[in-house]
């Protein structure tokens, strides 16, 4: 006896309305299993979350792949949550969209350059151009990739500013990824001397500022290109490969420092422009 009267209070509370209206009605039993629903997607995210960290910490996928694929998940079960809890609380999906069409239409207008970068992001990630830790250099300003995210791309600049930029840029514009193939990039600085300097000693003498660099490579070896015969001075190119293509100014700086303190040592001269002028 008491068993039925428990099973009828509680026949009672679940199916009492929280909200009852023409088009929509809200019992706590339909309360209840839209909240499970939303709990069940978060478990889900979470335990997907979980197996994404432990792959990336094993090295097995990219981590700007990784993460954008976890988003997409993400995304696609939240909706999916979303639409069976409406659903489960009586909300009818496609009177919901109908009636709702003007202003989709409208909102669709306002939003296109975010479903461009969106669309951007999602063709990002299957094509692999662009990765975590690639340094790209994209109108002029040079960074390392530090996120790729749905719709927009963390780079951090040498300056240690994050740029957020659309992902419609890395599609529509022209992207110098500098990590593309490989690590090792080649760089160069220029340097002229005087004319009757001895160009074997000029030679050698960049060679050495090259080889005394840590940061320079010796695989490939730097090498020298005697370029022109310039209006002043014999211009030379010291060409070198580095790992640390981000920090590269630093790299050449360092450089010009070392083939200004070895010319003035070895009596090598870096001339400065110089024009004759004849009045009659």
């Amino acid at each position: 006896m008491l068993t039925m009267i428990l099973k009828t209070n509680l026949d009672d509370i679940l199916s009492y309305s929280l909200v009852n209206t023409e088009k929509v009605t809200i019992t706590v039993y339909s309360l209840l299993i839209a909240l499970l629903i939303l709990v069940t997607a978060w478990f889900v995210l979470w335990i997907i979350k979980r197996v994404f960290k432990r792959t990336l910490y094993h090295r097995a996928i990219d981590p700007g792949k990784g993460h954008t694929v976890f988003q997409l998940i993400k995304y696609i079960i939240w909706v999916i949550a979303i639409i069976l809890v409406l659903d489960t609380l009586g909300v009818r999906i496609t009177l919901l969209l109908a009636g709702s069409a003007a202003l989709l239409v409208g909102i669709g207008l306002g939003v296109q350059q975010v479903f461009k970068d969106i669309i951007s992001g999602i063709f990002l990630l299957f094509e692999g151009n662009l990765k975590v830790g690639d340094v790209v250099e994209l109108d002029g300003i040079v960074g390392i990739v530090t996120e790729i995210g749905f719709r927009t791309t963390k780079i951090e600049s040498r300056d240690n500013i994050i740029l957020i930029i659309p992902n419609s840029k890395f599609i529509g514009e022209n992207v110098i990824n500098w990590s593309h193939i490989e690590q090792k990039t080649r760089f160069h600085v220029n340097v002229g001397v005087a004319y009757g300097s001895d160009v074997e000693k000029v030679k050698r003498l960049l060679l050495e500022c090259a080889h005394e660099h840590q940061e320079i490579t010796h695989d490939p070896q730097p090498f020298v290109r005697f370029l022109d015969f310039g209006n002043s001075s014999l211009d030379f190119q010291l060409f070198f490969w580095t790992d640390n293509a981000f920090r590269v100014e630093n790299i050449k700086s360092d450089l010009r420092f070392a083939i200004d303190r070895k010319f003035r040592e070895n009596n090598v001269t870096i001339p400065f422009p110089q024009r004759d002028v004849h009045i009659k």
